[in-house]
């Protein structure tokens, strides 16, 4: 897959040049991006982001510093590109996903994100603190939408179009809830110290025996109160998406619909 520079510049840039890439590029131009790229993901997984400088990458590929500029004004930019294909890649290898329940479809979607990323795991663990950053350009901040959307999507078909989907609302509030888990078991891998990360591979395991009880669960209103509350927590923390002040302080009424929920 050819790599493309990630734009969060204002919509009227990003018309003119979609992702900031740079126009009429030619094949020697498309393979020295791709050499600057790849020496770029190697030199942070050696260093780390903060240690790793674009003159450096410039120096390992062979390449002037300003020919690296051209693709790549910033470090940021690279790790950009790199969530950007990544996210490509899982929604491209989700679209093969069997059809079944949603439990069974989220693990399968989860194993696929860890077979997605594995190859570039030592270079995701020097990334973490862009990963849990609070700024707006973080790798999950309100800015950086396109790559968080291709895998929020997958989610969301996982469970609206399984052959036990729940109703629309609930759907689309129990994709969301599992997107957030995944970045969650995500997170646990790149931290998992245990030989081949065969810890995470036990926990992957184990949700999916847990799973069923959770979709057993799910058939009763106040559960399915919960995770639309879920959802709007998480949504709160992660999106700026508030839910009412009564939702987060539990004043609000009981549990959050429950009821008309299970009734649409």
């Amino acid at each position: 897959m050819s790599v493309e520079m990630v734009d969060t510049a204002p919509a009227a840039h990003v018309a003119q040049s979609r992702r900031g890439r740079p126009r009429g590029r030619t094949a020697g131009g498309r393979a020295a991006q791709r050499r600057l790229y790849e020496s770029a993901l190697a030199l942070i997984a050696e260093r780390g982001y903060e240690a790793a400088t674009l003159r450096d990458v410039a120096a390992r590929a062979g390449v002037s510093a300003a020919l690296l500029y051209r693709y790549f004004p910033s470090k940021r930019a690279v790790v950009l590109a790199l969530h950007d294909e990544l996210s490509d890649d899982f929604a491209a290898a989700a679209a093969t996903l069997a059809p079944g329940r949603w439990r069974d479809r989220f693990v399968d979607a989860l194993e696929l994100e860890l077979g997605v990323l594995r190859a570039h795991r030592t270079t995701l663990r020097a990334l973490v603190p862009m990963l849990v950053s609070e700024r707006d350009d973080g790798l999950l901040g309100s800015r950086v939408v396109g790559p968080r959307a291709r895998v929020q999507a997958v989610f969301a078909q996982v469970v609206a179009e399984a052959t036990d989907a729940p109703p629309p609302a609930l759907a689309a509030a129990l994709g969301r809830v599992l997107y957030m888990a995944h970045v969650a078991v995500v997170l646990w891998w790149l931290i998992d110290r245990s030989p081949g990360q065969r810890a995470t591979r036990a926990l992957v395991a184990l949700l999916r025996h847990m799973l069923p009880s959770g979709a057993l669960a799910l058939r009763l209103g106040p559960v399915r109160g919960y995770v639309m509350a879920a959802d709007a927590i998480l949504g709160e923390a992660m999106f700026d998406e508030g839910p009412d002040d009564e939702m987060l302080t539990g004043t609000g009424p009981t549990p959050l619909s429950a009821t008309s929920v299970s009734q649409s």
